[in-house]
């Protein structure tokens, strides 16, 4: 027979044991970074959107996604359970130049992040990938495949950005769940072999 005591001690273990990491979804202006969180998200995702005003036509470049109607004005906010014991936190950062200050807060504690990607307008995640390299944070390239888009490899897409030697680049379908949490998988991994190798550069 178990006891009440027992039981209790159970989950307390189980919950110290469980951890959960905090990732960055970045990209450009209409990229899918709010469709991914939402695709992989285990909850219903938080989101932060507004309709799309004339005053911000001014100022957002929606050449090549002109059937989008609403904008990200803070974060999304999402969770996926990887495997028993971890789960990600995902963080949708706002994609427009405007909304650049609320990075630094979002990025504290990051394990890591994904930076969207679109052949078609591939400079839009250039400041993404320029922010997460100067400030030593893990990230990968997840290309999102938009129908009708030219298809590119991932060695062309590495060059066209200029990445760092082993910096990973992923073709995804941000719509669709598996895509998206192989994404994220291949993220985490890549973030904890480069957080050991600091680790082991710092106490050598």
């Amino acid at each position: 027979m178990v006891s009440e005591h027992s039981d209790h001690s159970e989950s307390t273990a189980d919950d110290t044991s469980a951890m959960a990491l905090k990732i960055l979804v970045a990209g450009g202006f209409g990229v899918g970074k709010t469709t991914l969180v939402g695709a992989v998200s285990e909850i219903r995702p938080l989101r932060t959107e507004e309709m799309l005003s004339e005053a911000g036509q001014l100022v957002d470049d929606t050449d090549g996604v002109d059937q989008k109607v609403t904008t990200t004005v803070a974060m999304d906010f999402g969770r996926i359970t990887i495997r028993s014991g971890l789960s990600l936190y995902l963080f949708g950062t706002p994609g427009q130049d405007r909304f650049w200050f609320l990075w630094d807060e979002l990025s504290q504690g990051a394990l890591g992040a994904v930076v969207l990607a679109d052949t078609r307008r591939l400079e839009d995640c250039f400041p993404a990938v320029d922010y997460f390299e100067h400030r030593h944070i893990p990230f990968v390239v997840a290309v999102n495949c938009f129908t009708g888009a030219r298809s590119y490899g991932a060695h062309d897409v590495c060059r066209a950005l200029d990445l760092d030697q082993g910096t990973p680049v992923v073709l995804c379908d941000a719509r669709d769940r598996d895509s998206g949490k192989e994404v994220l998988i291949r993220l985490v991994e890549y973030a904890g072999r480069m957080h050991t190798a600091r680790l082991l550069d710092s106490v050598g």
